[in-house]
């Protein structure tokens, strides 16, 4: 039987989910595949090491991500 899967609603500003939306086309992913697979690389990293994502996770970003495409 597939595992089911829930959905969650789910709000970001519009820099961050543009700079999502053009790491997933540039690893061939939807947005939310992306989402995904960037939540459980998370979760892996912790059970791997019992530590949570880095202090620095938790200041604003400033995203330009149109500025990286550029160079």
């Amino acid at each position: 039987m597939a595992e089911q899967k829930k959905q969650v609603p789910l709000r970001l500003s519009t820099k961050l989910y543009n700079a999502i939306a053009a790491w997933a086309e540039d690893d061939f992913r939807s947005v939310n595949g992306q989402i995904e697979y960037l939540l459980t690389e998370c979760v892996r990293q912790r059970k791997k090491n019992g530590k949570y994502v880095p202090d620095e996770l938790d200041k604003p970003l400033e995203l330009d991500f149109l500025a990286e495409k550029k160079e």
